[in-house]
């Protein structure tokens, strides 16, 4: 059994600091696969046209696919890209970010595709109210293995970590980023860490010093044991506007959970639910400046009991084995084989 796994999105500048790269090279190492990366640009930046995706490498797909059982194809929404009609083995495509509530135009191609994976329950009811059958649900993997568990009491400071750097300008707005910036203008006790990858750097310190922030606003602009950080604060917040450009269940809330560190987010976010859910967080049904201070504020509020729900969730759900159990079934790998597979 050999997987070929095909990205569509630009490596990141700090090797080892996005979420989708971290996972696929857990199963490329669990299901002796090869990766190859379908967007052409070496460095993020503006999105490439997503026709065009891959299809420069065409050669390469076919010549490594011919030692493959099946494609897994990752992509923020389900998307016809040209390059997979030439695809020869059957293909699974895992969306990373959300399903867009409105039908695409292409049932016929969705329902021809192995499988296709979402991560969320609110996603997999969408692909079901479309007579989709070949949908499977199966939760994003941090490594479990790497984070403690902790508290941190509130006093008359509360410091929360951000980790979902823009890749592109347009999204210090469209992140939150801004927002969460004005709003610490506004409450002098709140304390940011923002977790950088290398990107736009300079664009964030002028924000920073623009707003007279230089003091209250720590920035890591390297790759860093995320662990160090989540000890230092007690929330972490993902204040995006938009589903499509954060994934579903962003890592960096889960490692925050898992630490025992309650969260804030917007309900565009199908992770809203989950945090609903088990009480674990704040849920923003809009992002701004104030909507941002009032979440603060009952973040303060409520800290001690929102803390305890946090560090009571079984996470186990979200650890790289599971993971990799869930796709070994979607692979439909024997049991006899499957046990080989690599952890």
């Amino acid at each position: 059994m050999s997987v070929l796994y095909l990205l569509t999105s630009s490596e990141p500048p700090i090797e080892g600091t996005d979420a989708t790269f971290q996972e696929v090279s857990a199963l490329k190492a669990a299901f002796n696969g090869e990766m190859l990366n379908l967007c052409p640009r070496r460095v993020p930046g503006r999105p490439f046209p997503p026709q065009l995706l891959g299809l420069h490498k065409l050669p390469r797909i076919w010549q490594v696919e011919r030692h493959c059982t099946i494609n897994h194809v990752f992509h923020s929404i389900p998307f016809r890209f040209p390059v997979l009609r030439f695809l020869r083995k059957p293909v699974v495509y895992t969306v990373l970010t959300s399903v867009p509530e409105i039908e695409p135009p292409d049932i016929g191609w969705l329902s021809s595709l192995h499988s296709i994976v979402v991560s969320n329950p609110r996603d997999a009811a969408i692909l079901q109210s479309w007579g989709l059958a070949n949908h499977a649900v199966v939760s994003p993997a941090v490594d479990t293995d790497r984070i403690a568990q902790g508290t941190l009491q509130l006093r008359n400071e509360i410091t929360l970590l951000m980790a979902s750097a823009p890749w592109v300008e347009d999204q210090f707005e469209s992140k939150g980023i801004d927002a969460l910036l004005n709003a610490t203008v506004q409450l002098p006790e709140l304390r940011l860490i923002l977790l950088w990858r290398g990107l736009l750097l300079g664009e964030l310190l002028e924000r920073v010093e623009r707003r007279g922030l230089k003091g209250r606003v720590e920035i890591i602009s390297e790759r860093v044991d995320v662990n160090k950080y989540l000890r230092r604060v007690h929330a972490t917040v993902l204040p995006a506007k938009r589903s499509d450009i954060v994934k579903a269940y962003p890592h960096s809330l889960l490692e925050s959970l898992l630490a025992g560190k309650p969260v804030i987010l917007s309900d565009a976010l199908p992770m809203a639910d989950y945090v609903r859910q088990h009480g674990c967080g704040i849920v923003l049904n809009e992002v701004s400046g104030s909507t941002l201070i009032e979440a603060i504020k009952d973040l303060q509020a409520r800290y001690d009991a929102l803390a305890q729900r946090a560090r009571l969730i079984d996470l186990r759900a979200f650890s790289q084995k599971t993971m990799i159990e869930s796709y070994r079934v979607i692979y439909g790998l024997k049991p006899e084989t499957a046990s080989k597979a690599k952890f």
